[in-house]
């Protein structure tokens, strides 16, 4: 290689960086330090499950069916009371909370990867390809997901994996629009042609070049769609389409406890709770992070 061509290589490499994590953040405000504060509760509450919980999730005891909260006068071996089948409450929940969250990321995870790739797709070949995966995305956005979800695992049963692909395609048409938009953008600068007058192959020119610079605008993304998946996970299985007994999951426990809500009302509230304060710090958040890596989004608002 030729000294101009060395010296070209040498000039276009800070480009692989990530350039969000280079940021410098600012202090966070008290709302959204509390807010962090109830994720890492929670995130340690899914790790720490088996620890924490003082009885396994499907753990009976009849003889201590519908028993209230220990602060309620009830048994203090059961903290936030039992089901009518003698369940632990809190044993469930923390279980309830791993589920949930195992099952948020893994659709988050699939919804972006999906969804990134076909926006690469439609930016990198344009014409019909461009075409069809556009069509998809709007498709996909004028039909309510929720629906389309309820009819296929009606139709093919509501098997986990079945489940998890689901909830893994919800949003990603979000990403798809996001990502083709950007992209366009940068294969309009400088230095995306540069790179491409060196013969260096596309697919690397996406993930060493390309990804790094719009992977700000993509994380905030990620941050504004978790919640929605976490309550579509939970309205699934609230419905007896999601997760199903003997497992719990977050809209399970809060499903359980529907019909006994005026007599036995801590089997599902606390599930309800953690489902408002987990969507809501992470919505919190999200905007934050918006603010700081994407601040032109915010201010156009």
């Amino acid at each position: 290689m030729s000294e101009v061509s060395a010296g070209r290589n040498r000039r276009l490499r800070p480009t692989r960086s990530i350039p969000f994590l280079e940021i410098r953040w600012p202090r966070a405000p008290l709302l959204v330090g509390l807010c962090i504060a109830w994720l890492v509760v929670v995130a340690l509450s899914a790790i720490f499950a088996d620890v924490l919980a003082p009885y396994g999730y499907a753990e009976q005891s009849l003889l201590n069916r519908l028993k209230p909260p220990a602060f309620l006068g009830g048994n203090p071996d059961y903290i936030l009371g039992t089901d009518p089948l003698g369940r632990d409450v809190l044993s469930r929940l923390l279980f309830a909370v791993r589920t949930s969250v195992i099952i948020a990321l893994i659709g988050t995870v699939i919804g972006a990867v999906v969804g990134t790739t076909m926006g690469i797709f439609a930016a990198h070949f344009r014409g019909w390809i461009d075409d069809v995966v556009m069509v998809l995305v709007d498709f996909q956005a004028s039909v309510p997901f929720l629906i389309v979800a309820l009819a296929v695992l009606a139709f093919f049963g509501n098997s986990f994996e079945l489940f998890i692909v689901i909830i893994g395609l919800f949003g990603w048409e979000t990403y798809a629009r996001l990502t083709r938009g950007l992209v366009i953008g940068v294969n309009s600068q400088g230095y995306a042609g540069a790179i491409r007058t060196l013969g260096v192959h596309p697919a690397r020119i996406y993930i060493r070049h390309v990804l790094p610079n719009i992977m700000s605008i993509l994380v905030v993304q990620v941050t504004l769609n978790f919640p929605e998946i976490v309550l579509l996970e939970t309205s699934l299985s609230f419905l007896g389409l999601g997760v199903q007994p003997p497992g719990t999951s977050l809209g399970l426990t809060l499903g359980e406890g529907r019909n006994y809500i005026a007599t036995a009302w801590w089997i599902g509230i606390p599930a309800g709770m953690v489902i408002f304060l987990t969507t809501l710090s992470i919505s919190i958040i999200g905007d934050w992070t918006r603010d700081i890596l994407d601040p032109a989004a915010a201010k156009s608002e």
